[in-house]
C-alpha cells in the first residue's frame, strides 16, 4: 500500500517541517478542542474504549483535522490509509477496499481511511466508498474546511458522525508553542531558545487560531534568532524576539491587544465610520484590525450586527451583502476573503441609514420588562381541537387574503398593549416605502 500509506517514505526527522514533527501522538498530547477529545466527549469515550466509527472532522486549517485521524486510528490499532481526494480516483479506491477486505482475512485487523480534502471528492468516488461504510468493511474519517452538507452526499453523510472543530485559542496556541520550543526530541528544545511575551503575542495573533502556521513560522524565526545571537552560554537561552517573528512572517506588528482598549478603539472606529457613511474611514479601520491580527470573523460578526442596527430595512439588502461575505471569507481565507469584508464595509457605510429597528426592539423588550407574558388574544390564537374551538380559540378571526389588498384591521396585541407602535420607519431608503404602507394601512377602519 505504498501508493496510499504516509509511511511509505523515509525522510529524516530534521527534514520534516517543525509542525510535522510536533504532531501529537495521543489524546494526552493534544491541544485544544475539547468539545470534541474531552473524556466525557462521544469521540474522546470511543477512542478510549476503542469503539471508533466513520467521522467527517470539519473546520478550519492547522486545527488539528489530520492529527486526530492518526491519533484515532493509532488508539484503536486499525489498518490505516491516507489517501488524497486529489491525487487518487475510483481505481485507487478499488484497490483500498482489497487490501481492506485482506486486513480482515489475514490479520483480523480493520481498516480506517483518512480522506484529507473529503470535498473534493466527486460523486462517483464518494459512490465508491458508499457501500463499504455503511457494511462496516471500511470506518472513513474525512476531514474538509467546507460544509459538508453542501459537498458531501447525502447517503455518505448519513453515515458519518460531523464533528467540527474551532481555530486554536490563545491558550491552545501558547501550550502548542511552549511544547515546541520544549521538547528535545521532535522540536527546537535543544538550541535553547525562549519566546518573549511580545513575540509570542505577536505569532498568536497573526497565526489566527492556525497551529501549522504557528509552528512553521516560529521554527523560521528560530533560524533568524540563531543566526543573529550565533551561540549562547552554558545556562543561557536565546530569546526570539518580536522582530525576528515580524521577519520571519512578513508582517509587521502594529500596536494591538485584541483584549484591551485599543481593540475597543478600532472596533468602535470602524462602526462609527460605517454609521457616519465615511467608506474611505471604514475600510482603513477594517485594514488596520485585519492587518494588526484581529479574528475577521469578529470584525463580520459585527458588520452583520450592524446591518440590523443601523440600517435595518432602510436597504433590507444589506443584511444579505453581509452574509455572502462572511460566506466568501469562509471559502477564501486571508488574504482573498478580506476583500469580500471590505466590499460589505463599503457597502453599509454608503447604505441608507435608519436605526429604528434597533429602537423598536429595545421599546418591545421594555413592553415585556414592565407588563410580563400577556396572554394571547383568543381570535389568533391555534385551535388544532373541537375543545379549543368551544373555547373561543381562533373565533373571530379575519383571514387577511379574503379581503382587498390582502389587509384587515384587526388586533394582534395583547389587549394591554392594543394600538401600541413600537417600530416608527423613517423617511429613509426602502424604509420611505414602509411608511407610506402602514400609513396606508393605519387610514383604514
Amino acid at each position: 500500500m505504498e501508493l496510499f500509506d504516509q509511511h511509505s517514505h523515509y525522510q529524516p526527522a530534521e527534514s520534516k517541517p517543525l509542525a510535522e514533527r510536533m504532531r501529537p501522538r495521543s489524546l494526552d498530547d493534544f491541544a485544544g478542542q475539547e468539545h470534541v477529545v474531552g473524556q466525557s466527549t462521544l469521540l474522546g469515550q470511543a477512542v478510549r474504549q476503542d469503539r471508533i466509527f466513520s467521522i467527517i472532522f470539519w473546520g478550519p486549517p492547522g486545527c488539528g483535522k489530520t492529527t486526530l485521524a492518526r491519533i484515532v486510528t493509532a488508539e484503536s490499532g486499525a489498518y490505516f490509509v491516507h489517501f488524497s481526494a486529489v491525487l487518487s480516483g475510483v481505481k485507487e479506491i478499488r484497490a483500498v477496499i482489497d487490501e481492506a477486505r485482506d486486513q480482515i482475512r489475514l490479520h483480523k485487523r480493520p481498516t480506517v481511511v483518512f480522506v484529507d480534502e473529503i470535498h473534493r471528492f466527486n460523486k462517483a468516488q464518494q459512490d465508491a466508498f458508499l457501500h463499504h461504510v455503511e457494511s462496516g468493511l471500511l470506518t472513513l474519517i474525512g476531514a474538509t474546511t467546507e460544509n459538508p452538507s453542501f459537498e458531501i452526499i447525502a447517503p455518505l453523510l448519513s453515515r458519518c458522525r460531523v464533528l467540527t472543530l474551532k481555530p486554536l485559542d490563545e491558550d491552545s496556541l501558547h501550550s502548542i508553542l511552549n511544547r515546541a520550543l520544549n521538547d528535545d526530541e521532535h522540536g527546537l528544545g535543544r538550541h535553547k531558545l525562549l519566546l518573549t511575551k511580545e513575540a509570542a503575542r505577536h505569532l498568536i495573533r497573526i497565526s489566527d487560531g492556525d497551529a501549522r502556521t504557528a509552528l512553521n513560522s516560529l521554527e523560521m524565526a528560530c533560524l533568524l534568532t540563531m543566526a543573529r545571537q550565533g551561540p549562547c552560554r552554558e545556562g543561557e537561552k536565546r530569546q526570539i524576539l518580536i522582530e525576528d517573528i515580524e521577519q520571519a512572517i512578513q508582517r509587521k506588528a502594529l500596536q494591538y491587544d485584541k483584549a484591551g482598549e485599543q481593540h475597543y478603539n478600532l472596533i468602535s472606529a470602524l462602526h462609527k465610520s460605517l454609521r457616519g457613511s465615511d467608506p474611505d474611514a471604514a475600510m482603513y479601520w477594517l485594514a488596520r484590525m485585519l492587518e494588526a491580527g484581529e479574528a475577521p470573523m469578529y470584525v463580520a460578526r459585527r458588520m452583520v450586527r450592524f446591518a440590523s442596527e443601523d440600517i435595518g430595512n432602510a436597504d433590507p439588502y444589506a443584511l444579505r451583502v453581509c452574509l455572502a461575505a462572511v460566506d466568501a471569507y469562509r471559502f477564501l481565507g486571508s488574504p482573498e476573503g478580506d476583500l469580500a469584508l471590505a466590499q460589505a464595509a463599503v457597502y453599509l457605510a454608503t447604505a441608507p441609514k435608519s436605526n429604528s429597528l434597533y429602537k423598536a426592539y429595545g421599546l418591545v423588550q421594555q413592553a415585556i420588562q414592565k407588563t410580563g407574558a400577556l396572554p394571547v388574544p383568543p381570535h389568533i390564537r391555534n385551535a388544532p381541537s373541537q375543545l379549543m374551538k368551544n373555547m373561543g380559540y381562533g373565533h373571530g378571526y379575519k383571514y387577511a387574503h379574503d379581503y382587498k389588498d390582502a389587509y384587515v384591521r384587526q388586533d394582534y396585541l395583547p389587549e394591554k398593549l392594543q394600538e401600541t407602535i413600537f417600530y416608527s420607519p423613517m423617511k429613509r431608503g426602502y424604509e420611505k416605502q414602509i411608511k407610506q404602507r402602514l400609513d396606508d394601512w393605519r387610514k383604514k377602519t
